[in-house]
């Protein structure tokens, strides 16, 4: 069979993609549950309660930073079933009263998992889909975020106004265990290379053992661009109540979420054929109308068109970016590559907000996306520069 007709919808792909939305869901729901928890429950301040949530994703950065490393060492289905038992460990934990020192930790610790977790997925999802379909797989690999990401927050607000904290954990703990049962039935495929995996290990750079340094170029990309986004996914509430559009924003991310189920099926096999760029810049451009929309929305349909433009453009970006990240290097060196993507997407989502706060002391939530607007759409030179004149040549010497 030809790799352009070989099956992509396996029970492996199935069963990843599964998991990391069902990963993605706990992330999401937690995020919307324990800001809450923390102010109501233990008496911490909105600065403590920030923190609570922000340990989370620097959790998954240490995670991802050092799995990287040792994941060829230590088999990528071994560290996948220890990663999410211990998230499924620490996700139950939550049902325990402790201070909110101890939570903090808990944080940490339950993020570090779902790093490890995480770049399992990504990289045993890269090496299952087919080399010549490996854009279409990835995009629809990626939807399982996105779904995650529409359906996590809706479901922790219906809850909230439903059950008890205590409730809300064990749901999260459960959607945890079910993660880890499904995982058991993933067949990672096997490590070709032993000698090279060894070789690899022992990189020159220091640098080189934690990530991929043929995938920083599309790294910094992903950094930047998230971190516009985060000013969107961290301030719409606020500003939607400022604009009097809070019942409109509930809608927002899902929305969002529609804009990319609605194109994921035509730029995933688009950009097999035709090459990343001709994904890579309207998506930019999109991303950037979208953020210039929401600085002038006035009205629902303005905020709605703003998600749809965000999911027609940054919901492909990341995508893509992924791909172009996999792409980059050697199969042995894939955890690496899929670890330094999400490195780049983590610091931006994490670290994007506090920034971004900062510079909202100073001007309005107007002004702020009108800056990122601006900020994305520089986003297409950086692109040309650090990947799309390459990629260009390559795709004409192809053709």
């Amino acid at each position: 069979m030809s790799q352009d007709k070989a099956p992509l919808w396996t029970s492996n792909f199935i069963l990843i993609s599964l998991v990391n939305f069902q990963l993605v869901l706990v992330f999401y729901l937690l995020v919307i549950v324990i800001v809450g928890y923390s102010v109501a429950e233990l008496g911490a301040s909105t600065a403590q309660a920030g923190l609570v949530s922000g340990l989370f994703i620097v959790g998954t950065l240490l995670g991802r930073i050092i799995i990287g490393k040792l994941l060829n060492r230590l088999g990528l289905k071994l560290t996948l079933l220890s990663g999410l038992t211990g998230f499924l460990i620490f996700s139950g934990l939550y049902m325990i009263p402790v201070q909110l020192e101890l939570l903090l930790g808990i944080r940490l610790i339950h993020g570090f998992m779902m790093g490890v977790a995480s770049t399992v997925l990504g990289t045993v999802i890269a090496q299952t889909i087919p080399v010549t379909r490996r854009g279409e797989g990835i995009g629809y690999f990626s939807m399982s975020n996105t779904v995650g990401t529409a359906i996590g927050p809706f479901m922790g607000i219906w809850l909230m106004s439903h059950f008890d904290y205590q409730m809300i954990f064990l749901v999260s703990s459960v959607i945890a265990l079910s993660s880890l049962i499904c995982s058991v039935f993933i067949q990672p495929p096997p490590i070709k290379s032993r000698t090279s995996i060894q070789a690899t290990s022992q990189a020159s750079s220091k640098l080189a053992q934690y990530i991929e340094p043929k995938a920083l170029p599309i790294a910094v990309i992903v950094l930047l661009l998230t971190t516009c986004y985060s000013g969107v996914l961290s301030f719409i509430h606020f500003y939607a109540q400022d604009i009097d559009l809070v019942e409109t924003a509930s809608f927002f991310f899902l929305m969002y979420a529609i804009a990319i189920l609605l194109s994921r099926p035509f730029t995933g096999p688009l950009m097999d054929r035709k090459g990343e760029n001709i994904i890579i810049y309207p998506a930019i451009i999109l991303m950037a109308l979208g953020i210039f929309l929401l600085s002038q929305t006035q009205n629902s349909v303005m905020l709605l068109t703003s998600a749809a433009l965000l999911g027609f453009g940054f919901g492909n970006i990341l995508s893509v970016c992924q791909t172009i990240a996999v792409k980059s290097t050697t199969l042995q060196r894939m955890g690496l590559a899929t670890s330094t993507f999400f490195i780049a997407l983590d610091a931006g989502l994490g670290f994007g907000p506090y920034f971004l706060g900062m510079l909202l002391d100073q001007i309005g939530y107007r002004q702020l996306y009108l800056v990122l607007a601006l900020v994305s759409i520089s986003g297409l030179i950086w692109y040309y520069l650090l990947h799309g004149r390459t990629a260009a040549k390559i795709q004409t010497s192809s053709e």
